[in-house]
């Protein structure tokens, strides 16, 4: 149920709208020139992920491809808009939720078989 890139960048793009909206009191859809930039290096960032398909969200990629301050952009963007997405987009806001979740237990179970197969020699 991993979202396509498409979808996955719908749903960043949301967010970031939702965050300029409210922080730099942007209207009519538009963004600002620091939340479009951010937009932007988003979509490439993500055109060259080297997961493609397989792709986990970021924030459980063992692969940090963004740039430390592109990251603490999107993680302050993330942080804002994630709590407000229950109730503009409950559906996607819940789907985030269960595929993150969903990730984190298929990550650790492989984490776990790495542990008993270095046990085990």
């Amino acid at each position: 149920m991993n979202l396509s890139k498409e979808k996955e960048i719908e749903v960043v793009e949301l967010m970031i709208k939702k965050y300029c909206h409210k922080k730099h009191n942007i209207k009519n859809g538009h963004l600002c020139e620091e939340c479009d930039e951010l937009l932007n290096y988003v979509k490439y960032r993500r055109s060259v992920c080297p997961w493609k398909k397989n792709k986990p969200f970021c924030s459980n990629c063992k692969i940090h491809c963004y740039e430390p301050k592109m990251r603490e952009k999107i993680r302050d963007v993330m942080r804002f808009s994630g709590p407000r997405m229950i109730f503009e987009h409950p559906i996607i806001a819940f789907r985030h939720v269960y595929e993150t979740n969903r990730e984190k237990r298929k990550l650790a179970k492989i984490e776990k078989k790495k542990e008993e197969r270095k046990n085990d020699r």
